[in-house]
């Protein structure tokens, strides 16, 4: 019995192991110091996209936004939403019922003693914020986005 739960132990460490050296060797991860995101971000822009914060509703830029491009991640330009899954929820942030696919990671977050799903940018790993099943057809989601972590490029 001893000899099976060493093994198990050490089988389910090598599979940890495993997992991280792969998660370290994503090629399209941006890494940065603390220094070098504060020197490219404002401070409001840093405390979303570094620190997870929100802004406050009804008070982003592309929240009433609606021409037509795409939104990319302010910290690292990835390209994340198009005008084209933009809706308004009524919410106070910009909302988007999907993403370009591959281009954003859902995080579970349990923050604020709550159990809600993060959504960050791929590439950066900044902070975007949060997806919610009360959305439009056809996903029936809603990713409220915080406006200052995006950027817009006009089409």
């Amino acid at each position: 019995m001893k000899v099976l739960i060493t093994n198990l132990v050490l089988t389910l460490l090598f599979i940890s192991c495993s997992h991280a050296q792969t998660v370290e060797a994503d090629t399209n991860f941006i890494q940065k110091t603390d220094k070098e995101w504060k020197a490219l971000l404002t401070p409001q822009e840093y405390n979303i996209l570094r620190e997870k914060g929100t802004e406050r509703p009804f008070t982003g830029l592309y929240n009433k936004h609606y021409k037509e491009g795409t939104y990319h991640c302010k910290a690292c330009q990835h390209p994340l939403f198009t005008s084209t899954t933009k809706f308004d929820s009524g919410s106070g942030w910009p909302s988007y019922y999907d993403y370009i696919k591959g281009n954003v990671e859902e995080v579970p977050d349990y923050s604020h003693g709550m159990n809600r799903v993060e959504v960050v940018c791929n590439q950066c790993k900044g902070h975007l914020g949060h997806v919610f099943k009360d959305g439009p057809k056809p996903t029936g989601l809603r990713y409220c986005i915080n406006s200052l972590s995006l950027t817009f490029k006009e089409e």
